[in-house]
């Protein structure tokens, strides 16, 4: 057991230095190098990921049991380390809408009213064209800060491609009522 728990302080470790390394290559704009540490830390989390272990007994590693701080600072960690990742991924070239959605949307299952992960995850689906769940993520974003000027410009991008969208259907609804007698 006592391997057990220094295997997962030194994950936990691991990851953070990982995490903390992926921090300075953002803030110098190594989004790429970013990327790669953030990827690296939640490799060493995924060790400790109680939902990827092996369901058949005997198969795979012997599951690890955290504790409740441990379990935390897990948490904790996969949430900045996907956060941050979305972040680096919205600045890459083409931006990658589909892999922002879904690290997004690994935040909001660990911290449901996370700005950062709302804010991503609506530019995502307004990117994506998906402009009623980019709205409803954008809302969220804006009632929990609602004097964030990036948030409330997207806000109203999703607002106007609404409009537009919902205009379009009504004139095609229109047409098709008329050519349908």
């Amino acid at each position: 057991m006592a391997e057990k728990v220094g295997e997962v302080e030194l994950r936990l470790s691991q990851a953070s230095s990982f995490k903390s390394q992926g921090n300075t290559c953002y803030s110098e704009r190594r989004v790429r190098e970013a990327v790669s540490l953030y990827h690296r830390a939640l490799l060493q989390l995924r060790g400790l990921d109680p939902s990827l272990q092996s369901p058949l007994a005997g198969l795979g590693p012997a599951p690890v049991k955290l504790t409740p701080q441990q379990n935390e600072v897990f948490q904790a960690l996969q949430a900045d380390c996907y956060n941050n990742l979305a972040a680096c991924l919205l600045q890459s070239q083409p931006p990658k809408y589909e892999r922002v959605f879904e690290c997004s949307k690994k935040v909001l299952e660990l911290q449901l009213h996370n700005v950062k992960a709302l804010y991503r995850a609506g530019v995502s689906c307004y990117h994506l064209k998906d402009y009623t769940q980019a709205h409803s993520y954008l809302s969220k974003a804006a009632s929990q800060n609602p004097k964030d000027t990036n948030i409330r410009h997207y806000l109203q991008l999703t607002n106007s491609a609404l409009s537009i969208s919902r205009e379009k259907e009504k004139m095609k609804y229109q047409v098709t009522g008329r050519l349908s007698w």
